[in-house]
């Protein structure tokens, strides 16, 4: 399909366009089908209708005048509260209504940013996190001016400790920890942290965008979880996503606070401005209703039953997934997971292989690197398609197992990569970077990652990967 370049001249009629959606429709992953094992977390026909209802109803609404829109802020304080409620007491906690975890630790890390500089006005901000945070961790020190300092991971891929303590200084505003982390699944040694956070008075953020709603009703279930929410005395605040194991249409999540004192660093206000008096409490100004509505609407149709039924279904699909693996010989898991987050690597195949050869059957994996691997996030509908994924999973072992020419450039372009990076001057890797990568990506996403992915592996220099992933960026613009 041509990419249309200007507004028509004279608009189509409603019946072309909703065909024409239909066909962009077809371009599309099959997420109902259990293809996407990242991006998408999906019930049912069911639960989609009623929140497309909920949506509908509250579309048009801006939930940036709450005085002129009373049922939103109604839904947001419900939403809030039911979140605290599985992380500790409702009564004390405050929290916010997010976009996104994305928006939820930016709000986070500008509130503990703040506050640190309410104290000391002179400190130049700092945050130690774990190497296996979230991205937005690092998006949120590059737009708030906060140097970043990643702590290395421990042979069970938790943060270490140890480490992350001897990173900390007068001039920390922040430490991280996940729960668990969207990597590996691995949950971080948040008491631990929060012993320290208590003893050195540093504002510790749990994210728990990926586990907020999971953990809670696994441990009702009965499971062994460890301590990771505000129970903990060092928990300054936490993240949690909605859209993700709450099941809600995006972007739905949750910020929350251990008091409504930290919550206040969150806002932004204006007295300055001649169009009135302006307040803001996340990113955001205008916010559609519609998020809000579809979020309350089906949490409050599910509940705390429904939900320990679906957490119940996920963690022992996740379980069959694991054990699935672990039988395949050239393929191990990474750590051990404990909620419904995965990923496995291999100490005889690329991975990376594996990946594109399941890409070619439909199946959505996210490549990771440092170990070469791929991730899983299971969700309610993987129920019924495990065996799918397992044969398909099995046959493409197989198949990266035989002898392929691509195996040989593969390799071959590792190789030079590699020894480019040892005899050659900077300058002159990265123009090579520069354009192998337009050629593997064709100016665009690559159909195949396994060439991109191990050359990657093989780079010291991460403005080289950087300008690699800026090139294809750029090149999905063109």
């Amino acid at each position: 399909m041509k990419n249309q370049k200007t507004l028509l001249q004279k608009g189509k009629s409603q019946e072309e366009v909703l065909n024409e959606l239909h066909e962009l429709k077809k371009l599309d992953l099959d997420w109902k089908k259990g293809r996407a094992f990242s991006m998408v977390y999906y019930l049912g026909e069911k639960e989609l209708e009623l929140m497309l209802q909920a949506y509908k109803m509250f579309m048009s609404e801006n939930a940036l005048n709450p005085g002129a829109f009373k049922s939103l802020k109604k839904m947001e304080k419900d939403l809030v509260y039911t979140a605290a409620s599985l992380m500790g007491d409702p009564e004390i906690l405050k929290g916010t209504f997010t976009s996104g975890g994305t928006e939820s630790i930016l709000l986070a890390v500008k509130s503990a940013r703040d506050y640190a500089l309410k104290k000391n006005p002179n400190i130049k901000p700092e945050m130690v996190i774990p190497l296996s945070a979230h991205p937005a961790f690092d998006k949120a020190g590059h737009y708030f001016g906060i140097k970043v300092i990643h702590a290395p991971l421990n042979d069970k891929y938790q943060v270490d400790v140890k480490e992350l303590k001897s990173l900390v200084n007068s001039n920390t505003v922040l430490i991280v920890g996940s729960a668990p982390s969207y990597p590996h699944g691995i949950i971080d040694p948040i008491e631990e942290l929060s012993e320290f956070a208590v003893e050195k008075n540093l504002w510790l953020h749990v994210d728990a965008c990926v586990g907020g709603m999971i953990l809670p009703f696994m441990e009702m279930l009965g499971y062994e979880i460890p301590s990771f929410d505000f129970r903990l005395e060092g928990v300054c605040s936490m993240s949690m996503d909605l859209h993700k194991y709450g099941y809600v249409s995006k972007g739905a999540s949750i910020v929350l606070y251990k008091n409504k004192a930290l919550k206040r660093n969150q806002y932004f206000v204006y007295g300055g401005w001649n169009g009135g008096l302006y307040g803001s409490a996340g990113v955001l100004g205008t916010r559609s209703g519609g998020n809000i509505a579809a979020a309350w609407a089906l949490m409050n149709h599910i509940g705390i039953e429904g939900y320990k039924d679906i957490v119940k279904t996920v963690v022992e699909t996740t379980q069959t997934i694991i054990k699935e693996i672990q039988h395949i010989p050239e393929l191990q898991i990474i750590g051990e997971p404990v909620t419904t987050v995965l990923a496995f690597t291999s100490d005889k195949l690329d991975v990376y292989e594996i990946a594109d050869e399941l890409s070619e059957k439909g199946w959505l994996l996210d490549r990771q690197q440092n170990p070469p691997s791929l991730h899983l996030t299971v969700n309610f509908i993987h129920k019924d398609y495990v065996q799918d994924f397992m044969n398909d999973l099995k046959e493409a072992v197989k198949k990266t197992k035989q002898f392929k020419f691509s195996h040989v450039t593969n390799t071959l372009l590792k190789n030079v990569t590699k020894t480019a990076v040892k005899v050659l001057p900077e300058k002159i890797v990265s123009k090579i970077t520069e354009n192998v990568t337009k050629i593997t990506s064709g100016g665009g996403l690559p159909q195949k990652t396994a060439p991109m992915y191990g050359m990657i592996a093989q780079l010291n220099n991460q403005k080289d990967i950087e300008e690699m992933i800026l090139d294809i960026l750029e090149g999905m613009d063109d």
